[in-house]
């Protein structure tokens, strides 16, 4: 592809962000970075946390995963209804009732301070981790097709795009994020939708043709209920779905932050509902985009990358589509990234201030400058991270990063439902062990379950991580 017209259009997709930033931080303040004033409108908020959930990851590595994994992950995807359900009618009305800026605070009344503080660092640590491996993934793709040829090193590209991100969301926050975000899905569902409606043409097909092509070929597998130790296993994958959904949604500031925004809890709830269904469709369409990507290489003898996190770029820059599937392809993998990374960016300045550092009992004339010097501090681990993460990647990203998940996420998972569903007292000094242990034992268990009980635990490793916080902190109930 022609790197003139692609840095063209790059330049004015990020000018057209700064636009936005510049019309959304007009007055704006600390409460309008962390809750936008609480004046969003749902509509919006619905419709920009579909590209911060479906993210550069969906974009990049689900069309990829359908040759070894089928449309298995459809199961997952219809797991998360449960899931986001729970959220809409038992998180939500809570988070709203008490008025919460950071769902974390919840922890603080209902345990105290060290487990308020502990639930945290596992938010920070899991969506630092989350959001880095998403930055990653574009960002090694936008190295391959642009920065090699033009010699900018990888470590420039990666502190680059992180500082776009700074730079559009240091004054305004979750205000500016709330109409970027939508402004992104756009652009993403567009280079979905332009990408398929290409192939077809090339490939002579009618969208019905299109559907049944990819109805009749080996990805199009959508349940398997036969084998309880494959990981596509139908049950594994729902109760996956549900729980990832739950704690990656419901119990991570990034996600329930856009959600706080909205004027109130019956908007929330509007918000998460049309959420979910327009979700479950992307993620489909997503899968169907994959199954045609590996169709339409065989039919051109196309040499498939190793790698399936590889094949969307190759195909979409490569030279057999037209030039505006490349155009579409790099804003819509510029716009998924940064649709995940910029709320990132902006929940965890968030949380560290009022969980961590408590900015809200500071002066009034040292909250904000102290704000601005955590979000530069997370950009800066953030890069690293991503530097880093490239000398070790190599499976599919999301696969991965659902792994670090199902770890990451299992105490905060342990630590609400105990606050939320018992009233017992816990010794607040063992909640930062308990919370360390769990996800180890966790680990311990499934690595050994295949040889005790002839079982391989997949993502649903969260419930065993889960259960096992919640067990030690009743445990910790005696000693209080």
């Amino acid at each position: 592809m022609d790197t003139t017209l692609i840095l063209s259009c790059l330049i004015g997709y990020f000018l057209l962000l700064f636009g936005i930033s510049q019309y959304t931080s007009r007055g704006a303040n600390n409460a309008t970075y962390f809750t936008a004033n609480r004046n969003s409108s749902w509509k919006l908020v619905a419709f920009g946390m579909i590209g911060a959930s479906l993210s550069g990851v969906t974009f990049i590595s689900v069309p990829g995963w359908v040759d070894s994994t089928q449309f298995s992950y459809m199961q997952m995807v219809l797991g998360y209804i449960p899931g986001y359900l729970l959220i809409a009618f038992v998180l939500m009305p809570m988070y709203y009732r008490l008025r919460l800026t950071t769902i974390y605070t919840f922890l603080e009344s209902r345990m105290g301070p060290i487990s308020y503080k502990t639930g945290s660092a596992f938010f920070l640590l899991s969506r630092l981790m989350g959001s880095a491996l998403r930055m990653y993934l574009v960002v090694n793709v936008l190295q391959l097709v642009l920065f090699d040829a033009l010699g900018i090193p990888f470590w420039a590209t990666v502190s680059g795009s992180i500082l776009l991100v700074w730079l559009y969301t240091f004054r305004a926050g979750i205000k500016t994020i709330v109409w970027t975000d939508t402004f992104q899905t756009a652009f993403m569902l567009l280079a979905l939708l332009s990408t398929i409606t290409w192939i077809s043409m090339e490939m002579d097909w009618s969208m019905a043709d299109a559907f049944n092509q990819v109805r009749a070929s080996d990805y199009s597998q959508i349940f398997f209920f036969d084998d309880p130790g494959d990981s596509r296993y139908f049950f594994k994958q729902f109760l996956s779905g549900a729980l990832i959904a739950l704690v990656m949604t419901g119990l991570d500031q990034d996600m329930m932050q856009k959600n706080l925004t909205c004027r109130n809890v019956g908007e929330a709830q509007k918000n998460m509902l049309s959420f979910s269904v327009i979700l479950l469709f992307a993620n489909l369409l997503f899968m169907g985009l994959g199954a045609m990507l590996y169709i339409y290489a065989q039919s051109k003898g196309l040499s498939i990358p190793e790698k399936g996190d590889d094949l969307f770029g190759f195909i979409a820059t490569g030279g057999t589509l037209s030039p505006v599937v490349g155009v579409f392809f790099i804003l819509g993998l510029v716009a998924a990234a940064y649709s995940s990374a910029d709320s990132a960016l902006t929940a965890l300045t968030t949380s560290f201030c009022i969980d961590i550092l408590g900015i809200e009992k500071k002066e009034i004339g040292r909250q904000e400058p102290l704000r601005k010097k955590v979000h530069v501090a997370f950009s800066i681990i953030t890069v690293l991270i991503i530097i880093v993460t490239r000398q070790f990647h190599n499976d599919s990203l999301i696969n991965t990063i659902f792994k670090v998940a199902s770890y990451t996420y299992g105490p905060l998972l342990g630590l609400f439902a105990f606050g939320m569903f018992t009233k017992r007292a816990v010794n607040d000094l063992w909640t930062p062990f308990i919370c360390v242990l769990a996800p180890l034992l966790s680990y311990f268990f499934a690595a050994h379950t295949p040889d005790w009980f002839g079982y391989t635990f997949g993502y649903e490793i969260l419930l065993v991580n889960g259960m096992i916080t919640w067990f030690g902190l009743w445990l910790s109930g005696f000693r209080s």
